[in-house]
């Protein structure tokens, strides 16, 4: 079973043309399963956020994930002809344990894309397009993205697109006193709103609903409802909008009316929450994630992070590697009892249950694999079963030769 990958990342494409291809999690799941339909797909998952589309797709056959998900979701493929970029098997193996690890992220080891990239996978079990290989190497790159983040450190701090868009605010203008409008109230908005409150802002955030228990809003940060953010917006120094909506929260006809606009708009979602014409408006600048900061490809893996990816790398490889051997470890064992079951025969006769005789052998063969499973392989296991057949084939042969009564003269 091959695994390939196919990648809309962010230092491949602008976010005009990701935000095509960037999916909410109920779309992205009734993809995974429109997709997991198709004949010689085994599984499938869908990784879908505000920097990369990826999909990893498990198959008996060859397989362009890209064309599948761009047909699947009804996109024209030509703008896309070269944005992907796929790859197969080991290649896609590293290129997940990477991405998990935040070494591909726009943002250099920044730390939600682990949350995104056990959510993809959490998805694809709901829609019940996971398979044993996707399932175990998604856990696996899981797991590297843990190690990474308590053995080797990136920053002294944690880094997220929220605390790169304070940032990038705070090095415009003074956050101090500003006056700030946080449209969502998902994970970015709390989070941002936190950040920009503990800068000294005096932040609102909206909220789509007050009733008990589906809403937490940051200490220190006053609400107004959804629907009066234009209004809020009047008072406002600075807007940040980091929804998961389908539609623009702020577009620019609306603005418009706005007597005092904000100058300054960091929208941190993709699609994106603001109307790109926004930004041709006088007085008003607007960043998006891919203002957060510049990704370098070139820039190297610390040391660390390196033998981390090497070792799960390995392990997911040790394991595809036992699965694969598992059809030929029960034929060697069936080999095996065969070859004791005659060997008794031809002696005295005295043949033991052969309930007995499989237990004792399947027990010894799985004792022999476990000890000496990086070296075996499908192949060995085979051609070792073959050589068990033979000598037993030979050992009857030559009994049933020695035992023949002459003839009579």
């Amino acid at each position: 079973m091959a695994i390939y990958l196919s990648s809309l990342e962010h230092s491949r494409v602008p976010i005009e043309v990701r935000e095509v291809l960037s999916f909410p999690r109920a779309e992205a799941m009734a993809l995974d399963q429109k997709i997991a339909s198709l004949p010689d797909v085994s599984g499938c998952v869908l990784l879908s956020t505000c920097n990369r589309t990826e999909l990893y797709v498990s198959s008996r056959g060859p397989s362009d994930p890209a064309a599948l998900l761009c047909t699947a979701a009804g996109v024209d493929w030509t703008p896309f002809d070269d944005a992907f970029e796929s790859c197969a098997n080991g290649d896609a193996v590293r290129h997940l344990l990477e991405v998990a690890c935040g070494v591909r992220s726009r943002i250099w080891g920044e730390d939600q894309i682990l949350s995104q990239v056990r959510d993809a996978l959490v998805m694809a079990r709901e829609a019940g397009t996971t398979n044993s290989t996707l399932e175990t190497l998604f856990r696996i790159a899981v797991s590297a993205g843990k190690e990474v983040r308590t053995a080797a450190k990136f920053s002294p701090v944690p880094v997220s697109s929220a605390s790169k868009a304070v940032d990038l605010l705070a090095a415009h203008t003074d956050l101090d006193g500003k006056r700030v409008l946080v449209i969502g109230n998902g994970e970015m908005g709390r989070l941002s709103a936190g950040m920009l409150r503990d800068a000294g802002c005096d932040v609102t955030v909206t909220l789509r609903t007050y009733r008990h228990g589906e809403t937490v809003v940051p200490a220190g940060c006053s609400v107004v409802p959804y629907a009066d953010r234009y209004d809020a917006l009047e008072d406002a120094d600075i807007l940040l909008s980091a929804t998961a909506s389908p539609h623009f929260t702020v577009t620019r006809e609306q603005l418009e009316a706005v007597q005092d606009p904000p100058g300054w708009i960091v929208d941190l979602a993709i699609p994106r929450d603001v109307e790109p014409e926004i930004d041709s408006l006088p007085g008003i600048t607007v960043f998006n994630v891919d203002d957060l900061e510049d990704f370098d490809p070139g820039r190297d893996i610390p040391p660390e992070v390196e033998q981390i990816l090497n070792n799960y790398e390995a392990r997911f490889f040790h394991w595809a590697n036992y699965r694969d051997c598992m059809p030929a470890m029960e034929d060697l064992k069936r080999a095996v009892a065969d070859r004791m079951l005659t060997a008794k025969e031809l002696t005295d006769g005295d043949v033991s249950p052969e309930e007995l005789v499989e237990i004792t052998v399947s027990r010894t063969v799985d004792m022999l694999a476990g000890g000496l499973s990086e070296q075996w392989t499908a192949e060995l296991l085979d051609k070792t079963s073959e050589k068990i057949r033979a000598h037993t084939r030979g050992a009857e042969e030559n009994v049933h030769h020695d035992t023949q009564v002459p003839p009579l003269h």
